[in-house]
C-alpha cells in the first residue's frame, strides 16, 4: 500500500468553509486600498537570497536561522523563499524604475516562509497583507498608515488592538546609541546570552528585541535610543505624534521597539493584541528610507506595514466575526435524464445574468438530490422532469421560504420569466 503523504509542518491548507473567511477578509481589504489609492504588486515568491541578506541585515534572525534558501541546481544561483516582501517590493520599484515620475502607494497580499517552530499566529508558510508608500518622506505618510490599518479594524469589527510606537533616529542618532549600548551589556556581560554575546558587536540593537525572560530586566535597564535622537529625528517623530493626536488614535510611546529588520528608520509601529497569547503582533512597520539606496536605486523615502493574516483570521474568530460562505441562488435538479442538454444551456444563460447555479452532478433520486439542493444553501431547486421537459418549463421551489415550500412552474421563454422569479422581482 503506498504511503500517505502530509503537507510540510507548518504550511497549513484552507479548505471551505474556512476558505470563504479568506476571501471576505481579502475583499475588505481590496476596499480599503482602493479607498486609499493604493495599487496592487505581486512579486515573484523566490527571489535572490542576496536581496534579503542586504536587505533585512546579515546579523538577524530571520537571515541567521529562517529563510527556506537553497542553490538552484541548473545555473548555481542562491535563491530563497521570501521571508517578508517590502525588499522585493523595492526590489521591483528599483529594476522597473517605478519612481520616475514620483512617489508609489502600493500593496500587495501573498504567502511568506520562514523556518521557525510552528505554534499558534506563527507558521513556517504564512500570509501577509502589506501597504508600501515608496517616495513620500514626511510623516504625513506615517501617520496615513497607521490610520489606514485602523481603518481596517473598524471594517473589520476588531476592538483591542493598541498601537504601539517608536523612533529609531537616522544613523548618526543610531552610532551614538550603538556605542552607549556595547559599553552597557560590555559592562553586564556575565547576563548575556549565547544570542547577545555573538550580536554584541555586530548588532548590538537586536540584543533589545530578545525574547528571553532572564535579560528582560537588564534589557529595560539599557540606553535609549530615544534620548540620543538628533532634531531632524525629534522634529518627525513629534510631527508623527501630532498627527495622530489630531485623528484621535491612541498610542503609547515603546522605546524597546525596535523590530526584527535592519532596513528601519525614524518611525516604527506595531498593533498589537491581547488575545493572540505570545504572538501578539497583528499588524507592524515604519520608516526605511535608506532601503531602496541599499538595494541599487536612487535614493528614496519610504514606508509600510504589513499583517499577519492568520492572526487577523484568529482575531476574528474570536470575536465571532464569521462571514457565511456564498451559497447559489439555485441548484438544478435533473429528474428527467433527457432534459440535461436543456439544463445545461438554461443554467449558462442564468450565470451570464449575474446568478449563481450550481449543477447536480452523479445522478440519483429525485428525493437524493433535493437533499443535496437543501445541503447546497441554494436558495433555490430547479427541477428539470419530464413534465417540464415536454411543457418547455422548469419547476421552481423556494428552499429557504418560510412554512410549506411550495413548487410552481415557469415558461423557460422568455428566459426574463425565469430570472425575474430567482431574483425576488
Amino acid at each position: 500500500m503506498t504511503s500517505k503523504l502530509s503537507a510540510v509542518k507548518g504550511m497549513n491548507d484552507i479548505l471551505p468553509p474556512e476558505s470563504a473567511r479568506w476571501e471576505w477578509f481579502e475583499s475588505q481589504v481590496r476596499e480599503l486600498m482602493r479607498a486609499y489609492g493604493y495599487r496592487n504588486v505581486r512579486t515573484p515568491i523566490v527571489e535572490p537570497t542576496p536581496l534579503f541578506v542586504r536587505g533585512i541585515g546579515e546579523v538577524t534572525d530571520i537571515v541567521e536561522k529562517e529563510m527556506y534558501s537553497f542553490t538552484d541546481s541548473l545555473n548555481g544561483e542562491p535563491l530563497t523563499l521570501r521571508p517578508e516582501n517590502t525588499a522585493a517590493i523595492v526590489r521591483a520599484a528599483v529594476e522597473h524604475n517605478l519612481l520616475y515620475d514620483g512617489g508609489k502607494r502600493l500593496w500587495y497580499t501573498g504567502p511568506m516562509f520562514r523556518h521557525e517552530r510552528p505554534q499558534r499566529g506563527r507558521y513556517r508558510q504564512f500570509h501577509q497583507v502589506g501597504a508600501e508608500a515608496l517616495g513620500f518622506a514626511g510623516p504625513d505618510v506615517d501617520a496615513e498608515l497607521i490610520l489606514m490599518a485602523r481603518r481596517l479594524w473598524t471594517m473589520l469589527g476588531l476592538r483591542g488592538l493598541r498601537l504601539e510606537i517608536n523612533c529609531l533616529g537616522q544613523a548618526p542618532d543610531r552610532a551614538s546609541h550603538r556605542a552607549k549600548l556595547i559599553a552597557y551589556f560590555e559592562a553586564h556581560a556575565q547576563q548575556l546570552d549565547e544570542d547577545a554575546r555573538r550580536r554584541l558587536h555586530s548588532n548590538p540593537l537586536r540584543i533589545l528585541d530578545t525574547k528571553n525572560p532572564a535579560m528582560q530586566e537588564l534589557v529595560q535597564g539599557a540606553p535609549r535610543l530615544l534620548d540620543e535622537l538628533g532634531e531632524e529625528s525629534r522634529a518627525h517623530f513629534e510631527g508623527l505624534q501630532q498627527l495622530l493626536r489630531a485623528s484621535g488614535q491612541e498610542f503609547s510611546v515603546n522605546a524597546r521597539l525596535v523590530r526584527g529588520l535592519d532596513y528601519y528608520n525614524l518611525s516604527v509601529f506595531e498593533w498589537v493584541s491581547d488575545q493572540l497569547g505570545a504572538q501578539g503582533t497583528v499588524c507592524a512597520g515604519g520608516r526605511y528610507d535608506g532601503l531602496i539606496e541599499q538595494i541599487g536605486g536612487k535614493p528614496a523615502p519610504a514606508c509600510g506595514w504589513a499583517l499577519g493574516i492568520e492572526r487577523v483570521l484568529d482575531l476574528l474568530a474570536q470575536a465571532e466575526r464569521q462571514p457565511q460562505a456564498p451559497v447559489p441562488d439555485a441548484y438544478v435538479v435533473l429528474a428527467h435524464a433527457p432534459a440535461l442538454p436543456r439544463a445545461l444551456q438554461v443554467a449558462e444563460e442564468l450565470r451570464a445574468a449575474g446568478l449563481a447555479v450550481l449543477m447536480h452532478a452523479g445522478g440519483g433520486s429525485l428525493k437524493s438530490q433535493m437533499k443535496k439542493a437543501d445541503a447546497s444553501g441554494a436558495r433555490h431547486a430547479l427541477i428539470f422532469g419530464e413534465n417540464e421537459w415536454l411543457a418547455g418549463e422548469v419547476g421552481v421551489k423556494s428552499l429557504r421560504a418560510g412554512g410549506e415550500q411550495q413548487q410552481r412552474s415557469v415558461p423557460l421563454q422568455p428566459h426574463s420569466l425565469l430570472i425575474d422569479c430567482l431574483s425576488g422581482a
